[in-house]
């Protein structure tokens, strides 16, 4: 905050200093440089290039009066941008860094297939993405994003997930790499991980192929 104060005096102060030195002259003709050159980092080229392009159709004036909320639709429009900060270089230029929002999951919806960002928007699904587990049922981005969540703070490593099946009842079940589907509780999702995981460890899992940690502090079995 005491930074962008700062700023704000210097662009006063350099103002001042401009309309001080000036000799019976209208306001009017005082000119500011414009926005010439826009420099953005974080994704690939051609995405880059894309917003690089919408921002130039906005004719960006001075840099010291910036119609930021242009700004920010044009960015926010790209749903593979997880945050960004845009730096003023005077006297024309912006250079912007962005960062990229890591692929979760796969889920079809409408028919087609999308990929699930981690700032929880949809994303085009690449066909050269393979590594990433798909999820079966319609849940709301934002549930996954909560399961995803707790699944970071157990026991169980999301890498070795394949499957994720949701339910009408808002029940999970996730099925792991090496094809032993593990059946959540409701409302005890880290404990029913944690106890699947312990249970995984401990046990000779060589014909399971299910483990039921729905209820409490009990782990049933299933070929």
């Amino acid at each position: 905050m005491q930074q962008r104060k700062s700023k704000i005096i210097l662009i006063y102060f350099f103002l001042l200093i401009i309309l001080g030195s000036v000799n019976n002259l209208s306001l009017s003709k005082i000119k500011f440089n414009k926005v010439e050159n826009i420099n953005i980092l974080g994704l690939d080229s051609l995405d880059n290039t894309i917003i690089l392009n919408d921002l130039k159709s906005l004719n960006l004036g001075s840099i010291f009066l910036l119609d930021k909320n242009s700004i920010a639709k044009v960015i926010d429009s790209n749903n593979l941008i997880q945050k960004y900060k845009i730096f003023k270089k005077y006297p024309s230029t912006l250079n912007i860094e962005i960062e990229k929002t890591n692929f979760l999951a796969k889920i079809n919806q409408d028919g087609k297939t999308f990929i699930i960002g981690s700032n929880g928007k949809l994303i085009k699904n690449n066909s050269s993405i393979n590594n990433l587990p798909f999820i079966f049922g319609n849940p709301e981005i934002s549930e996954f994003l909560s399961l995803k969540k707790i699944i970071d703070s157990s026991n169980i490593l999301y890498d070795e997930i394949e499957n994720f099946y949701f339910f009408k009842s808002k029940r999970w079940d996730v099925e792991l790499t090496n094809n032993i589907l593990i059946k959540l509780s409701k409302d005890n999702l880290k404990e029913s991980l944690n106890n699947a995981f312990k249970f995984m460890n401990n046990i000779n899992l060589e014909n399971a192929k299910v483990i039921d940690a729905r209820i409490k502090n009990q782990i049933i079995l299933n070929d």
